[in-house]
């Protein structure tokens, strides 16, 4: 496991994505409110739905805790309008095909896959509080619990 910079406590400077929907997402829209940015490895994989169905039951909770919720993966905006539509999300998803973001939040690692090494996306979850302030961060996530525990935190915030 490699040492990495966390973010804790640093303001995420401000930046623009394709989202789904036809929407951009700039994060100075979204000043005053809390979010939740959770990158995951790929589209319509076993891990990547349990996650977002989990964000998807709990998306109510979010909302009355004044936060919203962003997927981030490097699939296509097709893939991801796909997913969105299969799993009935009614969050939008981020593309970010030359991860420019996967970057700035320093989520791209080695994997083993089927004894490969393979660089993919780490599993990993990000709070920014309403000032754009990174105030807690998961990384190497396990799906299981995993969104509970971040509504948990999430509700200690407001």
């Amino acid at each position: 496991m490699t040492d990495r910079p966390s973010l804790l406590n640093k303001t995420v400077p401000d930046f623009s994505a394709a989202m789904t929907s036809g929407k951009t997402f700039n994060l100075a829209d979204y000043r005053g409110k809390n979010l939740v940015l959770y990158f995951y490895p790929k589209d319509n994989t076993p891990g990547c739905t349990t996650e977002g169905m989990q964000f998807r039951d709990l998306h109510p909770q979010f909302q009355a805790a004044n936060t919203e919720i962003f997927g981030i993966s490097r699939d296509s905006l097709k893939s991801h309008e796909n997913f969105k539509a299969k799993l009935g999300m009614p969050f939008e998803l981020i593309s970010d095909p030359d991860e420019s973001l996967c970057t700035m939040f320093d989520v791209m690692k080695m994997k083993n896959m089927y004894g490969k090494q393979v660089r993919g996306v780490e599993r990993s979850t990000f709070v920014i509080d309403a000032a754009g302030k990174v105030v807690k961060e998961w990384r190497g996530v396990k799906v299981p619990a995993h969104v509970d525990e971040v509504l948990a935190f999430i509700k200690t915030l407001a």
